[in-house]
């Protein structure tokens, strides 16, 4: 949103509400019972897989077979980032 606003004229509050959006995005990640890091990571692949399918459904951009499997990486990495028995 905060893109749409910069690149492509959309309103101010536009990108201001954006802003709102990926603040929130952020604090969230605090509120996880489980190690940081590890939930920190796990926004990661998770962003991969929501930025392709943003990028997609608003901005009309087609994902070919590569922006897919490179998704698909990332989600199989965040299970087992967070899947994995530890002791």
């Amino acid at each position: 949103m905060i893109w749409q606003s910069l690149k492509e004229d959309k309103p101010w509050w536009y990108g201001a509400l954006g802003a709102v959006v990926l603040a929130l995005y952020g604090v969230v990640a605090t509120w996880q019972t489980n190690n940081f890091g590890r939930v920190y990571a796990t926004y990661g692949g998770i962003f991969i897989v929501m930025a392709l399918l943003w990028a997609w459904k608003v901005d009309g951009f087609k994902p070919d077979k590569y922006d897919i499997t490179g998704a698909v990486i990332a989600l199989i990495g965040v299970c087992i980032i967070i899947y994995t028995p530890r002791r």
